[in-house]
């Protein structure tokens, strides 16, 4: 005979990211075929509309969304503990409802993604199931250690069409990640339509690491659709184009861009550091001011990504003109500028974010700009890039910063890891996924899990429970409904993979 309040509990161990408080309860809740999910505020429809879209094909139930409360089902109402914030939520699991109780639609989000996680991994099948639906007793509150938790990917080495993208959306959802950061142009590619100047996509988009050639790029009204799609999952979209290095697709579309004149020949090799836009001329900051407007009107987002990395072709007091010249136009659309760390040592506008790649632990750059206020995103090349491969013997991948098992990815603190910059300096995390050797989704899942999850773990849950032997068992525990969810993820030998 089995004790439900001790599979409870063990059901309740296997969450990522670890809630901040958990408490089991010995009484559970069994989602019937009559059940509703019920809202008493319209900022927690979209929340509602992603739940009942995951769980009608595996149950076969209706899940009707109706407003008020009455009955047994999932309830999403206001009142959460202040203690919740922004993006924390309550979640009481009651034998006749769940109720999550959030200040904010991200709230809501984030309280159906633990839901999703107490339910049987089955719920995720795109099939009708077998029941029964039930999820142990537990009293939840919840919010996160920051506020930034984000995912990169890299379409310009290699272009992902958007319901490629959308499935890596899908994914990344699941584990209460807030931003998605998509790598827009670079030397291999230029993925956005930009109607002032139509070569970018005509002709930088053409190509890609290896030569494949095509229409490899989205159109404006297909980058809006991710964006709402992404908005609908509870992640806000930033869209990155890198300058004034990592350009030769731009150069190789618009000869005015070089200081010659000439148009570069397209590149589909993978190295790095060679290319430059021309500082001295004004049709570059007309380019600039061209593409930061187009993007800046379709995306709803804060945040405007500039790259700024690797201009190993750019002299430095170029470097610093170009900057002081490029951080104006961006503000000037409403956004703000965030970029790969280089880019900090040319502003003291301490709303601009840098984000750190290094693979050391010191950078003064970066830290003088976190102790004059900037708040610093943290993607250590050698902890958090998903492209770094698992071991000598992993296929997919590179290794120049070094090889990255699960376990190296978890054991850092993000709070405490670069000289001078503190707890308080740090925005969040990113974990971006490069793809100059990724063709597929296959390939992205291969090299994302399990290691986005660590990063959602580290981005969220709190410092308090940082321990890997702990932790070890919750991320095994994910197998079964990523092998239901068709993911193909790294069992590494270092996670105990639940069967």
């Amino acid at each position: 005979m089995t004790n439900p309040a001790a599979e409870a509990a063990t059901s309740l161990q296997e969450l990522v990211p670890q809630p901040a408080q958990l408490q089991p309860r010995s009484d559970s809740f069994t989602l019937t075929t009559n059940a509703r999910i019920q809202l008493t505020t319209e900022e927690a429809r979209k929340p509602a509309e992603l739940l009942a879209g995951i769980l009608r094909p595996s149950t076969g139930f209706a899940l009707p969304i109706t407003p008020g409360v009455s009955g047994d089902g999932i309830v999403l109402t206001t009142g959460a503990d202040p203690k919740t914030g922004q993006e924390g939520y309550q979640l009481d699991v009651t034998p006749k409802q769940v109720i999550i109780r959030a200040n904010t639609t991200a709230g809501h989000f984030n309280g159906i993604a633990t839901l999703r996680q107490l339910l049987p991994a089955k719920a995720e099948a795109k099939t009708k199931q077998p029941a029964p639906w039930t999820v142990p007793g537990a009293s939840i509150l919840d919010y996160p250690r920051y506020h930034h938790r984000g995912a990169m990917l890299d379409v310009s080495r290699h272009f992902f069409t958007p319901d490629q993208v959308k499935r890596y959306i899908d994914q990344i959802a699941a584990f209460k990640i807030n931003y998605f950061h998509l790598h827009l142009s670079d030397d291999q590619g230029w993925r956005l339509e930009i109607k002032s100047w139509p070569d970018l996509t005509k002709i930088g988009g053409s190509t890609e690491v290896g030569g494949r050639k095509g229409n490899l790029y989205y159109t404006q009204d297909q980058y809006k659709d991710l964006i709402t799609y992404a908005a609908n999952r509870g992640i806000t979209v930033i869209p990155e184009f890198d300058m004034p290095g990592h350009t030769n697709a731009a150069q190789a579309s618009y000869g005015e861009l070089n200081c010659d004149g000439k148009k570069r020949p397209l590149y589909t090799g993978t190295d790095v550091g060679f290319s430059s836009l021309c500082i001295s001329k004004e049709i570059t900051y007309k380019f600039i001011d061209d593409v930061v407007r187009e993007v800046s009107a379709i995306t709803p987002g804060q945040y405007f990504h500039i790259g700024g990395d690797e201009a190993h072709s750019t002299p430095d007091a170029d470097y610093v003109k170009f900057m002081e010249r490029v951080l104006p136009i961006v503000k000037k659309y409403g956004k703000t500028t965030t970029g790969w760390h280089e880019f900090i040592k040319t502003t003291k506008d301490t709303a601009l974010v840098p984000q750190f790649w290094g693979t050391t632990t010191s950078d003064a750059n970066v830290a003088a700009a976190a102790q004059r206020g900037h708040k610093v995103l943290m993607s250590p090349a050698n902890r958090l890039y998903l492209d770094m491969k698992y071991n000598k013997n992993t296929k997919l991948g590179l290794n120049w910063a070094g090889y990255v098992e699960v376990k190296d990815a978890y054991n850092w603190n993000p709070g405490a890891y670069l000289n001078g910059v503190t707890e308080a300096s740090v925005r969040g995390v990113e974990a971006p996924l490069w793809t100059e050797t990724i063709r597929t989704n296959a390939d992205i899942e291969q090299m994302a899990f399990p290691r986005l999850p660590v990063a959602a773990e580290l981005g969220w849950a709190p410092a308090s429970v940082h321990n890997w032997g702990h932790f070890a068992p919750r991320l095994g525990a994910q197998a079964p409904r990523w092998k239901v969810q068709g993911i193909n993820y790294y069992a590494s030998s270092q996670v105990p993979w639940k069967k």
